[in-house]
């Protein structure tokens, strides 16, 4: 961490030297930035920071859901199989007996070819079948059928699993780019703080009731612990992951990126004249949100560098707030 208490020039001035790297493209012009230029860098490094943070977090959620499609299919594909190879054992088990009793030599063949068509066919041909063969072969047809059906759905959830898996490799250096831009801009500016994954937070006294209070307890428990991008807790957030994992505990399941709280809110959305405590409140672009707690305070986890903390909001900025969403 900089330390400016070991150095023997001005601090302001000992601060600009340190920033210099990270304002090349104006070095020529201007080779000793002021503390207010870095602050203006790392407000525009938040802002794009926290847009591409939930592009990350969608992302990773359509991830998720397509692994899950993909498993659930693999599963629905080895209970048919199962019952296929059930079925055929029938199917040759009959076709054994027509054999012998027929004296038909090409059934067996025909049982053993992968088309049950072609196997429905041929045993139309060879002869009559009992009722109960021949629904045992309509059996075995509709489940080959089936089973086709499934695989090339697996297959299509498993390729979209690989393209997804690709987005997400992509948005995760984007990601880590900028959160290491910020980490080095905040210590720096001697401003990073770690945080503390076991904080016990502090107590809400505000004036929230019902699921509301339930859900603004919990998040004050977590004021103190660090914000990391992706994180949905117990020792880290993100902020939707934070608004999601505070709401839970109400009782209230959110979806979990601003995007999709948003969309989900879309019933729910309340001016910000007529806030209550435990109103989502987004900002601008839906790149942060926070969680309002009454007395004009907002309880979030704001950004790279920084901890689960309450604010009022007009530190924030009231004007860069889009609306609020009543859980």
């Amino acid at each position: 961490m900089f330390d400016v208490r070991n150095r023997r020039i001005p601090a302001a001035a000992g601060l600009a030297a340190a920033l210099l790297l990270v304002f090349q493209a104006g070095a020529a012009a201007d080779p000793r930035p002021t503390v207010a230029q870095a602050r203006a860098r790392l407000a525009q490094l938040n802002d794009k920071a926290d847009a591409t943070v939930e592009r990350f977090n969608a992302i990773s959620e359509k991830y998720k859901a397509s692994k899950k499609k993909y498993e659930r299919l693999n599963q629905e594909y080895a209970a048919e199989q199962a019952k296929v190879d059930d079925l055929r054992e029938s199917v040759v088990s009959a076709a054994s007996g027509m054999y012998q009793y027929n004296g038909l030599s090409s059934v067996v063949g025909i049982v053993s070819d992968a088309d049950p068509d072609g196997l429905l066919a041929g045993l139309a041909v060879a002869g009559q079948v009992s009722a109960g063969q021949a629904q045992t072969l309509t059996d075995f047809d509709k489940a080959t059928k089936g089973l086709r059906v499934r695989r090339a759905n697996a297959k299509t959830a498993y390729d979209e699993l690989g393209d997804l898996l690709g987005d997400v490799a992509k948005e995760k250096k984007k990601v880590e780019k900028l959160v290491g831009e910020q980490e080095a801009l905040l210590r720096r500016l001697n401003q990073f703080n770690p945080g503390n994954p076991s904080s016990k937070g502090v107590t809400y006294d505000g004036p929230a009731s019902g699921s509301a209070r339930k859900a603004l307890q919990f998040a004050y428990a977590q004021v103190g612990k660090p914000y990391r991008y992706g994180a949905t807790g117990p020792g880290a957030y993100d902020c939707s992951g934070f608004a999601q994992a505070s709401w839970a505990a109400a009782g209230v399941k959110l979806p979990r990126t601003t995007y999709q709280q948003w969309a989900w809110g879309a019933s729910r959305r309340v001016s910000m004249n007529a806030l209550e405590p435990g109103d989502l409140i987004f900002s601008n672009g839906l790149g942060h949100m926070g969680i309002y707690a009454g007395d004009g305070k907002m309880v979030h986890a704001p950004r790279t560098g920084d901890v689960v903390k309450i604010v009022t909001l007009s530190s924030y900025g009231t004007s860069r707030f889009v609306g609020a969403v009543r859980p």
